[in-house]
């Protein structure tokens, strides 16, 4: 289980339950090489159902970006990383797309001579994106190539972050898949908080030398973390599935799936997420 948001600079959880029926016969906590918080369940018990609660109280701090917290050698593109951040880095960068249909929509954002302003091209490439792709719900597994993306000019949130990070990394910009929740608020007079809209999402972090991974929604068309919770950082999609496993029973029975997220912006407390 990949349910429980990162613990970051700009989101720190501050509390946590997780609730389970059947009760599980065990049930152990640990993190991946990225930071991200996994869960392994065994089961010993028989049941028709699986029900699983989550529930999170977050502190959420989100942070901008701004043209001046980048490093010089790296506010104009081409730039190379630090050997010191090229190690950890090189996982989302290589190998590199090298798809031409991908490369000529990318020239867009490109100087003739192939230079480009760092801060202007991520906030240009997020706004394109929203601006110019139908985000659409897409319910099949996996994810959509870029250069299909690109034909159709439509995707889920998972194609439309998949397409942006292909084009970042075709150009040795490292970029990463990120999985979790976004909080569309709506003002509840009533009640002293802004109320849930919340469902799962995807989006993209690039690595920007000086402020390091900045968040960046290209099916909103928006920067920074403002409305988004991070569950999973991760190179692939694959590696950030929410729930999966391994189930026994028969053929004819009946399986089916339910999924519901809930987010509620408290005005003096941080955000509580219930999935």
């Amino acid at each position: 289980m990949m349910l429980r948001p990162r613990d970051d600079d700009d989101q720190k959880v501050l509390q946590s339950e997780l609730e389970i029926s059947p009760k599980p016969q065990s049930l152990a906590w640990g993190r991946d090489k990225l930071g991200n918080y996994i869960a392994i369940v065994h089961f010993a018990d028989r049941s028709d159902e699986l029900r699983v609660v989550n529930t999170v109280c977050l502190d959420h701090t989100p942070k901008g970006f701004l043209e001046f917290d980048i490093k010089d050698y790296a506010r104009t593109y081409p730039f190379r990383y630090t050997t010191a951040d090229w190690s950890r880095l090189r996982p989302f960068i290589l190998p590199l797309p090298l798809q031409p249909e991908l490369r000529q929509w990318s020239d867009q954002f490109f100087a003739k001579n192939g230079s480009a302003e760092l801060h202007a091209l991520l906030i240009n490439m997020t706004q394109t994106i929203r601006r110019t792709f139908r985000h659409v719900a897409r319910h099949e597994k996996g994810v959509q190539e870029p250069v299909c993306t690109i034909a159709v000019g439509s995707g889920s949130c998972r194609d439309l972050a998949i397409l942006m990070i292909a084009a970042l990394r075709s150009r040795g910009i490292a970029a990463r898949f990120v999985s979790g929740y976004v909080h569309l608020a709506e003002r509840d007079e009533e009640i002293d908080h802004l109320v849930t809209g919340g469902n799962t999402h995807a989006w993209v972090q690039v690595f920007v030398p000086g402020p390091g991974w900045i968040d960046f929604d290209p099916s909103a068309g928006a920067v920074g973390s403002h409305n988004l919770i991070r569950v999973a950082a991760v190179q692939h999609p694959r590696d950030a599935i929410p729930l999966q496993g391994t189930w026994y029973g028969s053929a004819s029975d009946h399986l089916a799936m339910q999924v519901a997220v809930r987010v509620k912006a408290a005005l003096n407390d941080g955000p509580f997420v219930q999935s």
